[in-house]
């Protein structure tokens, strides 16, 4: 019975407009939002140009990106943690405990994948048009643009698997961040937080909307998919 109040109160709290639960869940989509973009400008580029060029350590760099992919959470937020704590190299641009710190965790654990299944992508492209590119004299460095625009619907879906991973992510953002309230808590670390205090119907309220959220995301990969299939068919 207890659980079913909770559950009716939460939903309240969402047709309501819950100004701090949607402030969560504003903050939420901005350092996700912002973290997918800046690992998709650094790592597309970096994948093309690992399945691009061949250089000294190339299989050894592929086998890190590879490995990185399944970087535990609470690992990044480590390494970010040491970088921007006072003692840290970035100390004294007093980043931690803010959004900004936020979104270098997580750009650290979605880097490796957008760079990863990229340089997968643009490699299986480049081995199609290999013979195309000979004939009409173009550079490596000519070749990457080109690579890249015809795989955008390969690269979206990536993309959206990325926003996925970082939305959905509670260790690295909980570690470098704080959960401050109205200030770095976020979805999940807010779940977690208001679980432990027994308050339970916000802490439903935004399972609901991580959850929604996680569904149009997935929704988001398969009509991207399909759509790839339908032109490649």
């Amino acid at each position: 019975m207890e659980n079913n109040n909770a559950f009716e109160v939460a939903l309240s709290l969402l047709l309501n407009l819950d100004a701090s639960l949607f402030q969560i869940v504003a903050l939420s989509l901005q350092v996700s939002i912002l973290a997918v973009l800046i690992a998709a400008v650094l790592g597309f580029p970096l994948g093309a140009a690992v399945a691009l060029w061949r250089f000294p350590g190339r299989g050894g760099l592929i086998v890190v990106l590879n490995a990185l992919m399944g970087l535990p959470p609470v690992v990044a937020g480590l390494m970010v943690y040491l970088l921007l704590s006072r003692a840290g190299p970035l100390g004294d641009w007093g980043l931690l405990f803010t959004p900004s710190a936020m979104i270098v965790a997580q750009v650290v654990l979605v880097l490796p994948i957008l760079a990863a299944l990229s340089r997968q992508k643009v490699e299986e492209l480049l081995g199609e048009y290999r013979e195309q590119f000979v004939s009409l004299g173009m550079s490596r460095l000519r070749m990457m643009p080109t690579l890249l625009w015809d795989a955008r619907f390969a690269l979206l879906t990536i993309l959206l698997a990325g926003f996925g991973r970082a939305s959905a992510e509670v260790g690295a953002v909980m570690m470098v961040g704080g959960n401050i309230e109205g200030v770095t808590r976020v979805m999940t670390t807010s779940i977690v937080l208001e679980t432990g205090k027994g308050n339970l119907p916000l802490a439903l309220g935004l399972g609901i909307v991580l959850l929604t959220l996680v569904m149009l995301v997935n929704a988001g990969v398969y009509w991207v998919g399909e759509l790839t299939r339908r032109r490649t068919g």
